[in-house]
């Protein structure tokens, strides 16, 4: 299958007319024999792409002292001290303003019981809560890991739809990370891949390219 996706990308790159930004890449995959009622067969994985998302991630941390610093020098989307926290509870708007915004949460240990209290009504519906980690440990080698990490799962429809990349990655690179898409599929469906109606990719702007 994977020259066939490497012939998808480079025809959905052809067919897209040029524009003044550089365009996402996003692959669309279509489920069939799949209840999605039943809680069972609705999952969600974070998915670390082989060659990155081509594109940024928004970060945010919820920390104090040193990881608030470190957070800070990394240059993250959002840092939010204890201070902040009951300012959130108390806005329930701002804060389902700031989620929104943002794709993946780290949270210091220790401030976990204040993050649930006051942030987990708008994170934990949205599946967002922060991964916690010790007030010690160095956020780099983790801020590094995803940025090139993605969330695949299915929820109210038999569908996914998830960024692969961007068109200036390789063809190669894509279907790459379009591979590591589809082995989800073989750990959470009972057929794997062969459950795949359809498949399709796309840039930001253009139209859909069938892949299979």
């Amino acid at each position: 299958m994977t020259q066939d996706m490497i012939e998808a990308v480079k025809k959905a790159k052809e067919q897209s007319k040029p524009r003044n930004f550089t365009q996402s890449i996003d692959m669309i995959i279509n489920i069939k024999d799949l209840d999605v009622n039943k809680p069972e067969n609705r999952f969600e994985e974070e998915v670390v792409l082989p060659n990155g998302r081509g594109k940024g991630v928004s970060v945010g941390v919820i920390a104090d002292g040193d990881l608030t610093t470190q957070a800070k020098d990394a240059g993250v989307s959002l840092v939010i001290q204890k201070t902040d926290l009951e300012g959130y509870g108390k806005d329930r708007k701002e804060a389902k303003k700031m989620a929104n915004n943002i794709d993946f949460f780290i949270a210091q240990a220790d401030l976990m019981p204040l993050v649930g209290r006051f942030l987990g009504p708008v994170l934990g519906p949205r599946k967002k809560m922060p991964r916690p980690v010790p007030a010690n440990i160095k956020l780099a080698p983790i801020l590094e890991r995803l940025e090139n990490t993605i969330k695949v799962g299915v929820k109210q429809q038999p569908s996914i739809q998830v960024l692969i990349g961007t068109q200036d990655m390789a063809d190669e690179q894509i279907a790459e990370n379009m591979e590591a898409v589809l082995a989800i599929l073989d750990r959470h469906l009972e057929k794997g891949r062969k459950q795949i109606k359809s498949m399709y990719i796309k840039t930001t702007m253009g139209s859909v390219v069938r892949v299979i």
